[in-house]
């Protein structure tokens, strides 16, 4: 499988794969010697390719290889700006019906939180 690198961190020896299939991300954990780690060789936005596995619930990224570096850099970015300015509804999502209201979290206003949970009840 291929996919793109969109978090990483050296330090945890972790890594989160935004994978070609475009279903659940996969998450590379790294485990035994880090001097033979693959995680070292790569960054957030580089191509890798990788053996996929299912584990219960999560999808595991096994024996990543560097494909290209930095390739795609402004991914991450991307996707983040992607879901905070939508002008308009993808056509699939029109058609879903709404169950119910979505109150979002923002942290720091657990008291206006409360309120509208009472709200709602």
């Amino acid at each position: 499988m291929f996919g793109v690198v969109l978090w990483c961190s050296h330090a945890e020896r972790k890594a989160v794969i935004w994978c070609e299939d475009h279903g659940d991300l996969a998450f590379y954990i790294a485990e035994g010697d880090a001097a033979h780690d693959a995680l070292l060789e790569f960054d957030a936005g580089d191509l890798v390719q990788f053996d996929l596995a299912q584990e219960r619930f999560m999808r595991r990224a096994n024996n990543p290889c560097l494909v290209s570096e930095g390739q795609f850099s402004d991914l991450s970015d991307d996707l983040l700006a992607s879901g905070t300015s939508c002008s308009a509804p993808h056509p699939s999502r029109e058609a879903r019906p709404t169950f119910g209201q979505v109150i979002p979290f923002h942290p720091g206003s657990d008291t206006k939180q409360r309120n509208e949970l009472r709200h709602l009840a």
